[in-house]
């Protein structure tokens, strides 16, 4: 009461903040019981009966659940991988420029494929991909001496195909991120280190690896927050709805669209959102607790 008294000016300020936050994220939440009714349109959400968990055990209990868990989890976690080493690398690279107008310039160019939505990227791939009329099948494989390859019926090569459309797609925002790390470091620490005979390599591996870890980890925990959540667009409409691709392309997100949106039944699709949400809520706290134990400061809370 006494820090109210004192500082009740700044938490005027804060009230247009907390009421377009609880208007536009808590009260929203309230939400959440349709994954433990079955909705009837006639009697509202209030008056539908409640069906416990049997939404959840219909997730669980189907022939493709195990698939869809394998494939979500398997390519979020290769993407976070990805998302680090690749991005970290360019902002490495691009932080040694001498030539800053050509630094920004491979900046822009690599943040450019960020802001194309996943129906443009779909329609690149499908260019380059097509059975006919396709690049490699038309021009590349050809020249190579090759056999056409019926790509949207191969699933053994979506697997590669989709990390990398994602990296690709990515790879621009995590370098930014990075790179605005990177210039905040104070350039002292590389004249000292400098001045005691440190190569290149060396201030990247003592000096910048070390102190941008902090933003490392908080880009680390937020994907894995999120770890059981799909890119819709990149598993819908990249593999262009082939029932061949469904074993290496099906994920939670696509499942719980073809499976119950198209149905109807929001209670089956409500609880498949909440699983998600709840899981990446866990991993989050847990992932942020192992940090902790090993580097307090690095921790995102």
């Amino acid at each position: 009461m006494r820090n109210l008294r004192t500082f009740w000016m700044f938490y005027v300020m804060m009230l247009p903040g907390i009421v377009l936050l609880l208007i536009n994220n808590y009260i929203p939440m309230s939400g959440i019981i349709i994954a433990f009714k079955t909705i009837n349109y006639q009697e509202g959400i209030l008056g539908s009966p409640w069906t416990g968990l049997k939404n959840f055990e219909y997730l669980f209990a189907s022939k493709d659940s195990y698939i869809i868990i394998r494939n979500t989890l398997l390519y979020n976690s290769l993407f976070i991988v990805l998302n680090i080493v690749f991005p970290l690398a360019f902002a490495l690279m691009l932080n040694e420029m001498k030539n800053r107008f050509l630094s920004k310039l491979h900046q822009t160019i690599m943040f450019l494929p960020y802001f194309l939505s996943m129906i443009v990227i779909s329609y690149l791939v499908y260019g380059f991909m097509s059975d006919e009329r396709g690049y490699f099948n038309g021009t590349l494989l050809p020249a190579l001496g090759l056999e056409p390859v019926r790509w949207y019926f191969t699933k053994e090569v979506w697997p590669i195909i989709l990390p990398i459309i994602n990296t690709w797609k990515n790879m621009g925002y995590y370098t930014v991120v990075y790179m605005a790390a990177i210039i905040g470091i104070d350039e002292e620490f590389y004249e000292a280190a400098t001045i005691d005979g440190a190569n290149k390599w060396q201030q990247m591996k003592k000096i910048t690896i070390p102190l941008i870890m902090p933003v490392i980890t908080i880009m680390t925990l937020l994907q894995i927050g999120r770890i059981f959540n799909a890119d819709f667009g990149l598993f819908f409409q990249v593999p262009r709805e082939s029932g061949a691709l469904f074993p290496v392309t099906n994920v939670i997100d696509t499942y719980v669209y073809r499976t119950f949106l198209t149905v109807g039944d929001i209670g089956l699709s409500s609880a498949a959102g909440l699983f998600q949400s709840v899981v990446g809520f866990v991993l989050v706290f847990i992932s942020n607790w192992v940090v902790r134990r090993f580097n307090r400061e690095n921790a995102l809370f």
